[in-house]
């Protein structure tokens, strides 16, 4: 297993800002609780089936924040990949009713016949969800988007099969424990849960077996 990695920054906003900082405000040490729930990430062991990878945080949003990409890998085959941003405002944030959020991004390869389903929407969101839950988790104010496009190549492109992609946005408030810190490791290995689920892998242990998860992608896209 892979211990996960990540990058600091003083703010955050959209998951489309790529924009890196390494500032915080005023030069001022990002506070303990955020230093520990950050260090609660870092040393998460997560499944080898996914690979986590430092990622710029984005900005704006929230006085400090903690990114962190990865990608579900079988084999030589990426099968899907995710980013998850850690958010901190030490004064609090009403919409959030918290002083931590989580935001994340999504995205997987399906068949076409499997993203015409009008249920995948409702069911992609029950996995973020039910992931949260199978660990016990507590959390609140949970919200996001669910998402299919597809693709169809003419001309030139014409010989390439249709493609048609999952795309899940959600953001979440995970509860604060002892010290005003939450589980942060948790909450990370339960989004594993769900970039594995999104992939089509199988379930991790004997607790997991009732999950309804993707059937293996016929074409994968080859690394």
């Amino acid at each position: 297993m892979a211990a996960a990695q990540g990058r600091l920054s003083d703010g955050a906003d959209g998951m489309d800002d790529t924009k890196e900082g390494d500032r915080n405000g005023g030069g001022t040490p990002p506070p303990l609780p955020f230093r520990a729930a950050v260090d609660a990430l870092r040393t998460a062991r997560l499944r080898p089936q996914i690979e986590i990878e430092p990622a710029p945080a984005p900005k704006r949003l929230a006085p400090f924040a903690y990114a962190l990409e990865a990608t579900v890998v079988d084999g030589d085959q990426d099968l899907a990949d995710g980013r998850l941003v850690l958010l901190y405002d030490p004064d609090g944030h009403d919409a959030w009713r918290g002083a931590f959020r989580l935001v994340t991004l999504v995205r997987a390869e399906l068949e076409p016949e499997m993203a015409a389903d009008p249920l995948l929407p409702d069911v992609c969101w029950s996995w973020l969800t039910g992931a949260l839950q199978a660990r016990s988790l507590s959390y609140g104010e949970a919200s996001g988007t669910v998402t299919r496009a597809s693709s169809h190549y003419f001309g030139g492109l014409a010989e390439r099969p249709a493609a048609s992609q999952i795309e899940i946005r959600a953001s979440w408030t995970p509860r604060e424990g002892l010290g005003g810190v939450p589980d942060t490791a948790s909450h990370l290995a339960s989004w594993c849960d769900l970039l594995a689920q999104v992939a089509g892998l199988p379930p991790a242990g004997p607790g997991d077996a009732s999950v309804v998860t993707l059937p293996q992608r016929r074409d994968p896209h080859a690394r």
